[in-house]
């Protein structure tokens, strides 16, 4: 894993369309990750890139909020997707949260999207609302960890 550089944006964003837009068809409209402005986020450091031999194979997004680390935007590959590459990010988001001080992690995801519902909740995410934002409905999850 390593910090996105403003030379991978381009890569970003491409990465994030390709894994996003069977979820648009599904949602009816662009999930909240396509729509994000990742030279901005790039910059800020919040960008993080898990490599293969031929490009990018991941990515999630991190952002420190007051004792928790909001996991804003996990994505991977279509074709590296099923082979435990959201995983292996979701558990650097915790080594990060350990490396930071923070207690937590959150995240939201779409209602539709079930199945990163139900990997969240075998990672041990628990629900703790649903409701509307930004004109979609989502689903807000937390998850604790041990000391």
């Amino acid at each position: 894993m390593r910090k996105a550089q403003a030379a991978d944006v381009a890569a970003v964003r491409q990465l994030v369309l390709d894994a996003y837009q069977p979820w648009a068809e599904v949602i009816g409209r662009p999930p909240m990750p396509m729509e994000a402005d990742y030279e901005v986020l790039v910059a800020e450091g919040r960008v993080h890139v898990r490599d293969a031999p031929d490009g990018i194979e991941g990515l999630i997004v991190l952002i420190p909020e007051d004792g928790v680390l909001l996991v804003d935007n996990v994505a991977v590959r279509p074709d590296r997707q099923g082979r435990g590459v959201g995983r292996s990010l979701l558990a650097f988001a915790e080594e990060e949260a350990r490396r930071l001080g923070l207690p937590a992690l959150r995240l939201i995801t779409n209602v539709k999207m079930t199945p990163n519902i139900a990997l969240y909740a075998s990672l041990g995410y628990a629900e703790t609302g649903r409701d509307e934002l930004d004109g979609r409905f989502v689903v807000r999850m937390r998850k604790e960890l041990a000391g």
